[in-house]
């Protein structure tokens, strides 16, 4: 599994709408695909954001500003530990 948010949501999309619809067209499967991320946008409650839908959580990021992430989570730590204080670099 590469990236677990994507085939969380890769899953629910086959499961709720793919596996369950028969499409006719190009132009049937753009209409139900784009209400279905409608509703998973806007209508569904989801656990991971506290029972508020996409949309609702997004609004709050935004309102509190907020963000989606801690940067400091996502920093990696150095190769190699900083220069003790005072120390010169030479020879680069």
């Amino acid at each position: 599994m590469q990236n677990g948010f994507c085939e969380s949501f890769n899953g629910r999309m086959r499961d709720k709408l793919l596996n369950e619809t028969l499409f006719f067209g190009l132009d049937h499967a753009r209409e139900k695909i784009g209400a279905w991320v409608s509703d998973y946008n806007h209508r569904r409650p989801h656990s991971s954001l506290g029972y508020a839908t996409p949309a609702e959580y997004a609004a709050n990021l935004t309102a509190t500003g907020d963000r989606l992430r801690n940067p400091d989570q996502l920093r990696r730590s150095p190769v190699a530990p900083p220069a003790p204080s005072g120390v010169q670099q030479t020879g680069l």
